[in-house]
């Protein structure tokens, strides 16, 4: 399903550039063709070609890493630096060993966003979209703060929030609304809304 390759395609644009991935950046290219959400890849695809290597190593590191303005843990969105959040990230293990496949975290947290896309990419499609529906608040503040910032990964969080149907909220304050169901999608937020939650100190 497209839906699957849109997923599949985000994840590997959203993790750290490295040869392999700027090798698979026509094949991705190609298999998102046919997709309406192309268009929204291009400008990522567009500056992974731009720069040398070495470059967009420090660029990703700076943008990803060094700053919670784009955080790409789903639950620190929503539970910060809270003891709560090891109980949720706990819960997220226990989806991955539910679907009966072996998922290698290779020493991230399990709520990292691409790994969550490819695991509703090629891993258990149903368990993943569930994952990504139930962070649905995560990936639009993270888009919002993308678009903000005018970056080019702003496309493909769009693409992935567009497949999860439904419109997606334009302002923090209607994100707050979205949040305002489940119980455990706003332990950690501030009642006030802060325009990047749970900020203070130092970055992650």
């Amino acid at each position: 399903m497209m839906r699957e390759v849109i997923f599949q395609a985000a994840g590997l644009l959203l993790t750290y550039p490295d040869e392999q991935l700027l090798e698979r950046l026509d094949l991705i290219e190609e298999a998102l063709a046919q997709s309406p959400a192309a268009a929204d890849f291009a400008p990522t695809i567009a500056h992974l070609r731009s720069l040398p290597i070495m470059e967009l190593q420090s660029w990703h590191v700076q943008e990803f890493d060094l700053s919670r303005r784009h955080a790409l843990h789903l639950t620190y969105w929503t539970d910060g630096d809270t003891r709560r959040r090891g109980e949720v990230l706990a819960a997220i293990k226990q989806t991955y060993r539910d679907s009966g496949l072996l998922v290698d975290l290779d020493g991230e947290l399990p709520d990292f966003l691409p790994m969550v896309l490819e695991f509703a990419a090629v891993g258990h499609p149903e368990l993943g979209l569930g994952l990504l529906n139930r962070y649905r608040a995560s990936l639009e503040l993270l888009r919002i703060g993308l678009a903000e910032d005018k970056l080019p990964q702003e496309g493909i969080v769009r693409a992935v929030c567009n497949e999860l149907g439904g419109p997606s909220p334009q302002t923090r304050a209607e994100v707050q609304q979205l949040l305002a169901g489940p119980p455990q999608e706003t332990v950690g937020l501030d009642a006030t809304f802060l325009p990047y939650p749970q900020l203070q100190g130092s970055s992650r």
